[in-house]
């Protein structure tokens, strides 16, 4: 039978990361609250690394698993409120509010000039003109 070279302290890192993937507990929200963060994943990212690099293989292996599963297990432990909800609730007021320092809308010269002009009567009959468009040298250029 093969020795294994493994420190006590690896032993039972192996045996409580075996613990967590098999019997899958519950991660508590208070620490799920802080691995939940930019700074919180970083932390377990580098010690999974730091474990993968610097102990035995298995464990390394393991370690990159268990962060995985603890990083997965405390996004879904957390359940986020949205803040949009109280910011909806005051919505009315604000639209209101705005509104109030909007000059009346009035028709500019444009749109009466527009409106007098439009719509265009459209008919069937079509003027013939002894007008044909002339094309210049293309220099090369392929015609459309």
């Amino acid at each position: 039978m093969a020795k294994i070279n493994a420190s006590s302290l690896e032993v039972i890192l192996f045996v409580i990361f075996v613990v967590y993937v098999v019997f899958q507990p519950r991660t508590p929200p208070i620490l799920a609250g802080l691995i939940d963060t930019p700074v919180g994943t970083a932390i377990v990212m580098v010690f999974a690394v730091y474990l993968l690099l610097y102990s035995h293989p298995v464990l390394g292996v393991l370690s990159v698993f268990v962060a995985y599963e603890l990083l997965r297990r405390s996004s879904t432990a957390i359940q986020y409120i949205p803040t949009m909800l109280s910011q909806e609730k005051e919505q009315p007021k604000v639209d209101a509010k705005v509104k109030s320092f909007n000059p009346p809308a009035e028709r500019t010269l444009e749109e009466d000039v527009v409106a007098q002009m439009a719509p265009i009567d459209v008919s069937s009959d079509y003027v013939e003109t002894g007008f044909k468009p002339v094309s210049n040298d293309v220099h090369g250029a392929s015609p459309m």
